[in-house]
């Protein structure tokens, strides 16, 4: 069955297709009635939904990451293409669904950004970070997850392959503008880059749609990523019969726990190295523009120079390169 997919919708469309059901909500309005706001998903990006006059039935039948056939019609409501639905009931029919349509991962971009990193790591002069860099390298397991995890579960690089084109991204910006500052240990930096995020491999739920785990709720993927490297130094000792430099450990542990920036950001401790604060907006520089340009990609208004105000960043943007 032939379907539209999200970034080909446009205003004022008939549907009647499927799509992945990424989250479900069931609301009150003003009058007292309830309504589902829904987020439909395929490969390409999700979109907004809404059901008027449901009841609880209308929201138990369907189930967050299962396949949903939907009916009703597209619209633009205030610079933002949403549908609003007429009817929808979980897929039964498995014909009617092309796994194509809605495998969001790249294994070319996965497998070009996961070499950038290897060359990397494999090329630090530090014999400490290559070899710790090494034992991530061997992981089979862990590279598997690293290849299809998501940095985020909305905003930037919210995407199977998200977190590994991140990482790689970052560590190629540090590459070029570390060496920029005489006291930047640049090794040090890149090995941050690295570590930084990968906590978010056991903070994010890899199938389905995008969501926090148990562990990621409960401990985050900061402190996850200090737990994986500790784990991955025990291991490089082991294989070495040689203690790992507890200050190298320190600086590395630093970078994890102060690369959100600030205490309301989420870190524990602010960033107190020349590396860390180098890592720390270099990363957020990376997050923040993916993030724009998602917004700019996305905006669906009629004015061909600016978005729709953004509500997030609490301004419009220019969209004409």
């Amino acid at each position: 069955m032939s379907r539209t997919p999200v970034n080909r919708l446009v205003d004022g469309q008939s549907l009647d297709q499927p799509f992945r059901l990424a989250d479900k909500q069931i609301r009150v309005n003003r009058q007292g009635g309830k309504y589902l706001l829904l987020k439909l998903a395929d490969r390409t990006g999700t979109i907004v939904a809404m059901l008027w006059n449901a009841d609880d039935s209308d929201y138990e039948k369907i189930d967050r990451g299962d396949y949903v056939h939907v009916l009703g019609r597209t619209q633009v409501h205030q610079g933002t293409l949403q549908i609003i639905l007429t009817g929808i009931d979980p897929l039964t029919d498995k014909d009617e669904i092309d796994p194509a349509d809605f495998d969001s991962f790249d294994a070319g971009a996965a497998d070009a950004a996961l070499g950038s990193i290897q060359n990397i790591l494999g090329s630090l002069n530090n014999d400490s970070l290559r070899q710790l860099g090494e034992v991530f390298l061997r992981d089979e397991s862990f590279l598997q997850q690293l290849r299809v995890a998501s940095a985020a579960v909305t905003n930037h690089h919210a995407y199977p392959g998200g977190l590994l084109r991140h990482t790689a991204d970052l560590m190629e910006m540090c590459q070029a503008i570390g060496p920029r500052y005489d006291r930047v240990d640049v090794d040090l930096l890149l090995m941050g880059a690295f570590l930084h995020d990968l906590g978010k491999i056991h903070e994010i739920s890899p199938g389905g749609e995008l969501s926090y785990t148990d562990r990621g709720q409960l401990v985050g993927h900061i402190v996850i990523g200090v737990q994986m490297l500790g784990t991955a130094i025990a291991k490089l000792e082991a294989d070495t019969g040689q203690p790992f430099p507890s200050e190298l450990r320190m600086q590395l542990e630093h970078l994890i726990v102060s690369h959100h920036g600030q205490l309301e950001f989420g870190s524990p401790r602010l960033p107190a190295t020349i590396e860390a604060v180098l890592l720390h907006h270099v990363d957020n520089l990376d997050a923040k523009l993916t993030s724009y340009l998602s917004m700019i990609e996305s905006d669906l208004t009629n004015n061909e120079n600016w978005t729709n105000y953004q509500p997030s960043i609490g301004r419009k943007l220019w969209k004409k390169s």
